[in-house]
């Protein structure tokens, strides 16, 4: 994967460039600064991940949708359910070819985090860590994530195999901590 291509990929979706990422560097997973190098460094799922971290279940804030077929793609906020507070922003492309229709209703129904939707219904899954990114942030995620403009946090792309196959490609991007 050449992360730069992914990530425009993934962010053209629904925002114009530059709107959600000014710049992203791709740099070594041993090199992330702390604490981000334990929020995104891992083969494990963002929701439990920071639900650990942050010390609060997270809830999922579906912000605009797209599906072709069986490829659904979102774009997503997750808070902190005790605050309301952004901890994540994401963007997830997944093909519903290798799920379940129950899985499937349940992740376009948005009420529940990508990540515990699919704990919940037992998926065999993987998770493969893609790239680590250093981001400035664009206008729109500066606002979403309510962080400067142009200012520095740190995010990753994955890809999450269900049921042996490459169903999900994923970017996620932690607030500034």
């Amino acid at each position: 994967m050449n992360p730069h291509d992914e990530l425009t990929k993934l962010t053209s979706l629904f925002s114009p460039p530059g709107a959600l990422v000014a710049r992203a560097e791709h740099i070594p997973a041993a090199a992330t600064p702390e604490p981000y190098k334990q929020l995104l460094v891992h083969d494990h799922h963002m929701t439990v991940t920071m639900e650990k971290y942050h010390q609060s279940s997270v809830d999922v804030h579906v912000l605009k949708t797209a599906r072709s077929g069986e490829i659904y793609c979102r774009k997503i906020i997750l808070t902190r359910a005790d605050t309301g507070q952004p901890v994540q922003f994401g963007i997830v492309r997944f093909n519903f070819d290798y799920v379940t229709p129950a899985v499937r209703d349940e992740i376009v129904a948005g009420q529940i985090p990508l990540g515990r939707v699919l704990i919940n219904h037992n998926v065999l899954r993987q998770i493969d860590l893609g790239a680590i990114l250093e981001i400035s942030a664009g206008p729109e995620l500066a606002q979403l994530l309510q962080m400067p403009e142009q200012g520095i946090t740190y995010g990753r792309m994955a890809t999450i195999f269900c049921n042996r196959a490459p169903a999900v490609d994923l970017l996620e991007i932690s607030i500034p901590l």
